[in-house]
């Protein structure tokens, strides 16, 4: 399907763009799943003000779409119409502050912010290398792994409204929920700053080593995969329903039900994005009919079907 290529009007518009504007750009290689077709418009902002000049400007009509690492999203294989926006350098600090506070951009991994944390002997935020992808995605799904939530340790985010205005969202106004935050999907997550507490590094380091142990013995994290692929309907566990109804190494196409944990989805390596949203949607099926609970997709689905 041919799309119309924006970028020469948009770069004729908005003459002060200082990032990255490519048109017709693959997100696949962006994404865990390495599949998906083009952003129409991918644009990386050099920073924060950067951003901001964009929102501001772009026309209403043009939708945007905000990505992260990619390790919880399916890029549809017709690719995402309008701008695609993805933070890179520009956000990529994490420094530690006083009182046991670290302060991140929304593109650094949540790995580095734990790493950060431990070395400064900031405990609290150990939890954050069980969680794959960046600090924005974990902002945006209240990410959490091994007991404990980003909002149980967030004081505040930093975002940019589709107006171009800037935002300090205080924790209350984030309105949590479980893998949920109520923050407008327009906004675009910067910052966090995030609270811990007093700590030994060596045990921080301890308590990491654990975590990582845990997720490659259980997790199928050296293949192609997102994050966990469906919610928990609590007080039920996504993969002990997936078990039951049969669905462990379920294959449609090129995409797989993982053996090791049956709530990840993995691409085989010759996987469409219709592949693994079809697979979802067959195991959504099966658990629905073998005890009429309805899965919730976990990993976000952008983009249009061929």
């Amino acid at each position: 399907m041919t799309v119309p290529d924006i970028v020469p009007d948009l770069k004729l518009a908005l003459p002060q763009l200082r990032g990255r504007l490519l048109t017709n750009e693959r997100l696949a290689p962006l994404t865990w799943f390495r599949v998906g077709g083009p952003a129409q418009a991918l644009f990386m902002p050099e920073d924060e003000d950067d951003l901001a000049y964009l929102l501001a400007n772009l026309p209403r009509d043009i939708p945007v779409t905000i990505i992260g690492l990619g390790s919880n999203l399916i890029v549809r294989d017709g690719g995402v119409p309008g701008v695609v926006i993805r933070l890179g350098r520009g956000f990529n600090e994490v420094k530690v502050e006083p009182d046991n506070r670290v302060r991140a951009g929304t593109a650094v991994p949540d790995l580095r912010v734990a790493k950060a944390a431990q070395e400064a002997g900031v405990a609290g935020l150990a939890f954050m290398r069980g969680i794959p992808g960046a600090v924005g995605g974990a902002l945006r799904m209240n990410g959490g792994a091994y007991g404990t939530e980003t909002k149980d340790v967030l004081i505040e985010a930093r975002g940019v409204d589709r107006a171009g205005h800037v935002r300090v969202i205080a924790h209350a106004d984030m309105h949590f929920g479980y893998r949920h935050c109520g923050v407008p999907d327009d906004v675009v997550f910067t910052q966090a700053l995030f609270q811990g507490r007093p700590g030994e590094p060596a045990a921080i380091a301890a308590e990491m080593e654990k975590i990582t142990a845990s997720r490659e013995a259980t997790q199928p994290v050296k293949s192609r995969t997102g994050g966990s692929t469906f919610k928990n309907p609590l007080p039920h566990r996504a993969w002990q329903l997936i078990d039951a109804a049969g669905c462990r190494g379920l294959i449609v196409g090129g995409a797989q039900v993982s053996e090791l944990h049956c709530n990840f989805l993995i691409n085989l390596g010759n996987a469409t994005a219709a592949d693994i949203e079809a697979l979802g949607e067959e195991v959504r099926r099966r658990v629905r009919e073998q005890n009429g609970i309805e899965l919730e997709w976990e990993i976000k689905r952008i983009g249009i079907n061929l």
